[in-house]
């Protein structure tokens, strides 16, 4: 008897329960080759496993989708419209609280379309589950990576210095027909947020603040976006938009947080002015920046003088507020600033 590899039929078996709840025996049978027997045995399997539900009688079974569900596809990038693929492919077959499903949707249609609009790929494959307790959501594409196309568009040589600019937000490649917000707006919304491209990786955990680290990059062509967010989430995405509008009203996005550990590599210090500049890049886009300090123990008079001195004055319409500071580094701030 055949045997069906599971792994593989959650990929589609969730909207298949959906579509043919009455007839899902012989959909199986139809679309794998699988016989009768080894159908049957593999479907008792997903309803033990929760990936189906199983009602009726025996010999008039009525299937659905279980607690654990997964919607897996890939498409040609060229004509691809990202909310017809939510509409139509998705959205149906998930059953996640309204805010969660409303940020879930937000983050599913940017960043397809950032597949679309930036990646320069012909493909990308979207994969969405769902737990007890979890959203998942995947979306790889073949294209020319995320910090390269940021790299080659604003002259940087480093994915830390391309991720250190996707981290400030307001940061597009196309600025005639985007804005900036759709990644940044995606990765404050999640729990989790991995950004994977051309063997480069950095993570984001809710928990942990805005931090961004290093992560294990995958080996492999193109950007892969991952993000996560909790079913019992108490973040909306009203919230996230007022936390980063000056006036709270989330209209604007006028207000960001500079993360400093994306500007060196461990164990190196931020010593320089060139340093200092590469920080304030964008900065007069925004009313107000945080500027954070976490995980930074020491920072050199060229680089305080540059930033909190020589840029603050030529910039006295953007507010600087340092954050976490070691007694030391907010001595050599306050001398930068009353020099």
């Amino acid at each position: 008897m055949t045997r069906l590899a599971i792994d593989q039929l959650t990929l589609w078996i969730t909207a298949a329960a959906n579509e043919h709840s009455l007839d899902l025996p012989a959909y199986v049978e139809e679309r794998t080759g699988a016989s009768h027997r080894a159908t049957l045995a593999a479907l008792r399997r997903l309803v033990d496993a929760q990936w189906l539900t199983r009602s009726g009688t025996t010999r008039r079974p009525v299937f659905g989708p279980g607690a654990l569900r997964q919607v897996a596809r890939s498409y040609t990038l060229h004509g691809l419209m990202e909310d017809v693929v939510w509409q139509r492919d998705f959205a149906p077959h998930f059953q996640l609280p309204r805010h969660v499903a409303r940020m879930v949707q937000h983050g599913f249609t940017e960043l397809v379309n950032n597949a679309i609009d930036h990646s320069g790929g012909t493909s990308v494959t979207v994969s969405l589950r769902q737990t007890p307790t979890h959203a998942q959501l995947l979306v790889s594409d073949d294209g020319c990576g995320v910090f390269d196309k940021i790299c080659d568009t604003y002259e940087l040589t480093d994915a830390r210095h391309a991720m250190l600019e996707l981290s400030k937000g307001r940061l597009t490649t196309q600025p005639q027909a985007h804005t900036g917000r759709g990644l940044f707006f995606s990765s404050q919304l999640a729990d989790v947020f991995d950004i994977h491209a051309n063997g480069k990786a950095f993570q984001r955990r809710a928990w942990e603040g805005n931090a961004w680290k290093d992560g294990k990059g995958l080996p492999r062509q193109g950007s892969s976006i991952y993000m996560a967010m909790a079913l019992e989430s108490t973040r909306t995405l009203e919230q996230v938009l007022e936390q980063w509008s000056v006036d709270g009203s989330g209209i604007a996005f006028d207000q960001t947080r500079v993360m400093l550990n994306l500007v060196v590599g461990a164990g190196q210090m931020l010593d320089s002015r060139a340093q200092a500049r590469r920080v304030a890049a964008r900065l007069p886009q925004f009313k107000r920046a945080e500027v954070d300090f976490a995980g930074v123990t020491d920072v050199g008079h060229a680089f305080a003088d540059e930033l909190f001195r020589v840029f603050a004055r030529a910039h006295q319409d953007v507010e600087l507020v340092p954050l976490n500071m070691t007694p030391r580094i907010a001595a050599l701030v306050q001398a930068a600033r009353n020099a």
